[in-house]
């Protein structure tokens, strides 16, 4: 059996943003059952948690396998890519194609998301901050130039490459980082690639259950 380690609760900027949000759609992708298991954020720094996650982040994967070990692994791309490789669903057979899957999955992980991070962390928890008024400029400066590359190379594909692969939905996760920018405004291409990819049955069970649990254990007064 799979299971994978989320927060019960997180502050409503971060909520169908946190990371084990790929790593359910890749499950519900391939219609793998998996079990829940939750943690507060006080849990984080937990001696037990950080001898599996020793960052302190989610997700966290586990599954039983035959020999009646335990694989443990953290890092959602990394579980992202441990699962698609099971099925061509998300990972195609043909080595070329295949390759160009994975080498998307890198892109949205090492190429886009860093800078997209940044300029969220910028604009919202460090806004106040005298340096961030003066860095957010030049970021979305960088951001807005990543995003044009993007634009460009999907053009009027519905997809990365052809079919909808783990590279697809890696990117997806990175875009919707955005939801709460103007940037995908003027980037009609990747609004639209975004949307297609939320649009997916998949994705909407995965966005689905990692919400559920919140509102459930929200702090009083929230």
């Amino acid at each position: 059996m799979i299971k994978i380690t989320a927060f019960r609760w997180v502050p409503p900027f971060a909520q169908g943003l946190v990371r084990d949000l790929r790593v359910r759609w890749v499950l519900e992708e391939l219609g793998l059952p998996y079990e829940t298991r939750l943690i507060g954020l006080e849990d984080r720094d937990s001696p037990a948690y950080r001898c599996q996650q020793p960052f302190g982040q989610v997700p966290l994967y586990e599954e039983q396998e035959e020999s009646g070990e335990t694989l443990t692994l953290f890092e959602s791309g990394a579980i992202v890519m441990v699962l698609a490789e099971r099925s061509e669903i998300l990972l195609p057979a043909e080595p070329a194609a295949r390759a160009k899957a994975i080498q998307w999955m890198f892109a949205a992980l090492n190429s886009i998301e860093p800078h997209v991070v940044n300029l969220a962390l910028a604009s919202s928890f460090y806004a106040n901050e005298e340096w961030a008024k003066l860095r957010t400029p030049s970021l979305r400066e960088l951001v807005e130039k990543k995003l044009d590359a993007l634009g460009s190379r999907i053009g009027d594909r519905e997809w990365l490459e052809g079919s909808f692969t783990a590279g697809d939905l890696l990117m997806v996760t990175v875009l919707r980082i955005l939801r709460d920018t103007d940037l995908l405004d003027t980037h009609a291409t990747l609004k639209a690639y975004r949307a297609r990819g939320e649009a997916r049955p998949a994705f909407q069970r995965a966005l689905k259950a990692q919400m559920e649990p919140f509102p459930h254990h929200a702090p009083t007064g929230l």
